[in-house]
């Protein structure tokens, strides 16, 4: 689901941009899309708390303040991505958040969880076959729209 997020508003913004401004602007239209699917799966850290606390070994104390508090750096990253004196900063530490959230999916992933029913009949490990790859594609679209990227607009 957020990857659709992601592509889906990408497409969207990158339309509109064409049409108010004249250009194609990819890495501003891309930061739009993942500032989206942030506040969607920022908003899933509160409506499947239980759940996504379940992702986290159970010798973690406070798993579900943890859970909150990362549903707000996700709200947080969101808006430093379409903030352009952070927009740097923010993508180097979403990446780091990225490579951060990879362990609990892994753990989420061998124990069968289930985020959103919080219980043990989730996808197991061959979900990593897709996560993983999705983790990566998520850094890559970071790095090269908000710490690579350059307002270098393509006229068309």
């Amino acid at each position: 689901m957020p990857e659709i997020i992601l592509i889906l508003v990408f497409v969207i913004a990158l339309l509109v941009i064409k049409k108010t401004r004249g250009t194609y602007e990819v890495a501003l239209a891309a930061r739009i899309g993942m500032a989206a699917m942030l506040v969607v799966t920022g908003i899933a850290h509160f409506a499947f708390t239980k759940g996504m606390a379940m992702m986290l070994p159970e010798f973690i104390g406070q798993r579900e303040l943890i859970i909150y508090a990362t549903g707000i750096v996700e709200f947080a990253a969101a808006a430093g991505l379409l903030l352009p004196k952070f927009r740097v900063l923010t993508g180097w530490l979403l990446i780091l958040f990225f490579v951060l959230l990879l362990p609990a999916n892994i753990y989420a992933a061998q124990n069968h969880i289930n985020l959103q029913t919080a219980s043990h009949d989730g996808n197991g490990p061959g979900y990593l076959w897709f996560r993983i790859p999705l983790q990566v594609f998520f850094i890559a679209w970071v790095y090269l729209s908000a710490v690579k990227s350059e307002k270098v607009p393509v006229r068309g």
